[in-house]
């Protein structure tokens, strides 16, 4: 794959799509530098032993940076022309922000990140869970965080020069060309 400078890739999936390793590996064959950017929390021992697994198949190389809350910071810090960030993942990230309970942090932040994807150089992919295919769900924080990233998946595809649905393990281009990157 080329390098090409200001790519953003948005690549969507369910749980257990296969969306990180097709992330993972368009991250490998950018030809760049890869900084991984995580933002989820081990708050119970199931979510330790996820967080362990996708550290175990990620190239050992990749710097890592842990960052539940500031992600635009993060990118602002980390993205120049010759480095690909991956951002894992954006719902979790939404998830930690909602549970801070603090609005006005939470639209900064949102607002933070969405300039930073605009005016950031670089490469960036992006990996999110599609969770809105369903029915709508029973709760006000649910409904919510549904809603919230719903809205986010469409302000970023506006953005990205790629973005891709992972079904099956299998991508599927909404937009852009199935070689760039």
């Amino acid at each position: 794959m080329s390098k090409q400078q200001n790519m953003k890739h948005l690549i969507l999936g369910g749980i257990k799509s296969g969306k990180s390793r097709i992330a993972e590996q368009h991250a490998q064959t950018s030809g760049l530098n890869v900084i991984y950017i995580a933002t989820a929390t081990a708050e119970d021992d199931e979510m330790r032993a996820r967080i362990l697994a996708h550290q175990q198949q990620r190239n050992p190389d990749w710097a890592l940076i842990e960052e539940p809350l500031k992600l635009a910071e993060s990118i602002e810090q980390y993205a120049t022309e010759n480095t690909c960030l991956l951002i894992e993942c954006l719902t979790l990230w939404l998830t930690n922000l909602l549970c801070l309970e603090n609005e006005k942090r939470f639209k900064q932040e949102r607002q933070s990140f969405m300039d930073a994807v605009k005016h950031t150089p670089g490469t960036i992919i992006f990996v999110s869970n599609e969770t809105s295919m369903g029915i709508v769900p029973l709760g006000n924080l649910s409904r919510r965080f549904c809603d919230e990233a719903g809205l986010l998946h469409q302000q970023l595809a506006q953005l990205c020069n790629r973005v891709d649905l992972i079904v099956a393990g299998l991508p599927h281009t909404l937009k852009g060309k199935n070689n760039e990157l």
